[in-house]
C-alpha cells in the first residue's frame, strides 16, 4: 500500500518506535480528504492547537491528526485579554513555525478578526498569505451562511477552508458573551449553518458552544467532518487549546475543558529547584563546569 493511499486512523506514528527523521519510516502526511475517510468509517480524530515548535512537534509524535495555529494565540501568547487584537502579521510566523516542525499533522491557520470579513477577495488574499508564508495546509473562519461568498472564493481558489460555527470568539460582543448557541428555537440557525458552510466547500466544520443534540444531529446529516469544542461526544474529532488541556493556563477552565496534565506545576517546580540551586551555589557543579 502506497505512502498517499494507507488509510488513517491506525495509531500514532510514535508507536513505531522510531527515534529521528533519518531513522523514522516514511509518514503519510493528514490531508483534508482523510479527515473525510475517517468519518465515513466512523473513526474520530483528535486536534489541538500549537504555536510553536516544540509543542508541535510534541503534539504530531503523540498522533494528533490535525494542530490549529488559532486566533487563541492573541490570549495563550501574545497576553491580550481575548483573541480580537491579534493580526496577521502576528499569526503567520508561528503558523510557519508549526508547519515547519511536523511531519504528519493536518496544520490550520485561523484567519483573524477582520482579516476576511469585508469580502471574498479580503478573504483570498488573506489565505494565500497563510498558504504561502506561512506554510498552512488550508484556513479556518468563523460564521455560517454569512461567510458562504468567501468559502467559496478560497476554495475555488485552491485554498481548502474549514468553517467555525455556534460559538465564534470574534463575534463575542454581537452575541453578548460567551454563551452556547442554537438552544431551542435556534437551533434551527445551527443546522442551516453547517449545511451552507458545507455546500459552499468547507471540508470541515468546528461547532463551538453548541447543544450536544444539535451537534450530533449536524454531524449525522452532514458528509464532511465535524469538530466539537463544548459541543459533546458525537463529533467526529475533538478540538481544544492546549494550555487549557494540559495546564498550562490556570484559573478558571470552561466546562467543556477537561485537563489532562499540570505543565503548570512542572514548570512551576523545575523553576523553583532552578533558583535554589543558583541561590545555593550548588549550580554549575563541577560537572557542568569546562
Amino acid at each position: 500500500m502506497s505512502e498517499e493511499t494507507a488509510p488513517y486512523g491506525t495509531g500514532p506514528q510514535a508507536a513505531s518506535g522510531a527515534t529521528s527523521p533519518s531513522t523514522a519510516a516514511p509518514v503519510k502526511r493528514v490531508r483534508t480528504h482523510h479527515l473525510r475517510e475517517m468519518k465515513e468509517r466512523g473513526e474520530r480524530f483528535a486536534m489541538l492547537t500549537a504555536y510553536e515548535q516544540y509543542a508541535a512537534q510534541t503534539f504530531d509524535e503523540a498522533g494528533i491528526e490535525v494542530l490549529l495555529v488559532g486566533d487563541s494565540a492573541s490570549n495563550n501568547v501574545y497576553g491580550n485579554e481575548t483573541s480580537l487584537p491579534v493580526t496577521v502579521d502576528e499569526l503567520i510566523p508561528l503558523t510557519r513555525a508549526v508547519s515547519r516542525s511536523v511531519r504528519r499533522a493536518l496544520v490550520v491557520g485561523d484567519l483573524p478578526f477582520g482579516s476576511y470579513q469585508a469580502s471574498p477577495e479580503q478573504a483570498y488574499h488573506t489565505g494565500v498569505r497563510f498558504m504561502k508564508e506561512g506554510g498552512a495546509h488550508c484556513v479556518k473562519l468563523e460564521g455560517g451562511q454569512e461567510m458562504v461568498p468567501q468559502i467559496e472564493k478560497m476554495t475555488t481558489g485552491g485554498i481548502p477552508v474549514m468553517a467555525h460555527i455556534g460559538f465564534t470568539p470574534q463575534s463575542e460582543h454581537s452575541l453578548g458573551g460567551y454563551r452556547v448557541q442554537g438552544r431551542g428555537d435556534t437551533a434551527r440557525r445551527i443546522i442551516d449553518d453547517a449545511k451552507a458552510v458545507e455546500a459552499a466547500g468547507a471540508f470541515a466544520l468546528v461547532m463551538e458552544m453548541v447543544p450536544g443534540d444539535v451537534a450530533a444531529q449536524v454531524t449525522k446529516e452532514l458528509a464532511i467532518p465535524t469538530i466539537g469544542i463544548g459541543a459533546g461526544v458525537e463529533c467526529d474529532g475533538q478540538v481544544l487549546v492546549w494550555q487549557d488541556a494540559f495546564g498550562l493556563r490556570t484559573g478558571r477552565m470552561a466546562k467543556f475543558v477537561k485537563q489532562y496534565a499540570d505543565v503548570h506545576g512542572v514548570l512551576l517546580k523545575g523553576a523553583q529547584d532552578f533558583a535554589a540551586d543558583v541561590r545555593a551555589g550548588t549550580f554549575p557543579g563541577p560537572e557542568h563546569t569546562f
